[in-house]
């Protein structure tokens, strides 16, 4: 079994998964990579910083990003997320945006979403790595194959979660998930590209109108500052 540096519940649930031909395969094909000298991100302590900070049972909401950021000092494990030094890019700018016309949330000053992880908001990327200036290069090594079975672990073993689908490629994960179990919200993608097509989506309020409905303490969307 390869040795993955793993929150402890999502070691319980993911166990089989470490014992497969591929995930050894990728284990061998990142650490190659790293021989060779190429710069990997996130740094290897924080690829798996997502499942750290939010444990299979406190997951509440799945927002599900593609890539990780691939210029230096960006990634950090979580989708869409930055660390408190780092200029927002361009989609979190507009998550910001949204955030603030959907509850009234002033624009954060900082990028982390680290906060929003310790409250249950699992921030997967669906590749956990990519290479230095080399947008979508790890896309074929297998990640795909693990973060599909993390969606399909929680679909099947948790109830009520709100799954939110930004993007023609998150919307594609769809498949993967029981709607009778789950709150599936979808969106156009916050990148700039797509021309403002994710502003008015308001999946904050509906996520938490629908923890109000079962009874579950809603989110705190509001960053510290």
């Amino acid at each position: 079994m390869s040795q993955v540096n793993i929150e402890e519940s999502w070691k319980s649930v993911l166990a089989d998964v470490f014992e497969t031909t591929w995930f050894e395969e990728m284990a061998a094909f990142l650490r190659a990579e790293k021989t060779a000298g190429k710069t990997i991100y996130p740094p290897g302590a924080l690829i798996f910083q997502a499942f750290q900070l939010c444990p299979f049972d406190k997951v509440k909401v799945v927002i599900l990003g593609q890539d990780p950021y691939h210029n230096p000092g960006e990634a950090m494990g979580l989708s869409f997320s930055v660390p408190r030094n780092v200029r927002t890019p361009q989609s979190l700018s507009n998550i910001f945006k949204e955030l603030q016309d959907d509850l009234g949330i002033p624009v954060s000053a900082h990028g982390d979403l680290s906060a929003w992880a310790a409250q249950g908001v699992f921030l997967l990327n669906a590749m956990l790595t990519v290479e230095k200036n080399k947008p979508q290069s790890h896309q074929h090594i297998g990640w795909q194959n693990f973060t599909d079975t993390v969606i399909q672990r929680l679909s099947q073993e948790r109830h009520q979660l709100v799954f939110m689908l930004w993007g023609n490629y998150a919307k594609k994960k769809k498949v993967l998930i029981d709607a009778s179990k789950h709150l599936i919200l979808e969106a156009a993608h916050p990148s700039p590209l797509a021309r403002g097509a994710f502003f008015g989506s308001k999946h904050f309020s509906q996520a938490n109108a629908y923890f109000s409905r079962q009874g579950i303490p809603p989110i705190n969307w509001e960053l510290p500052q």
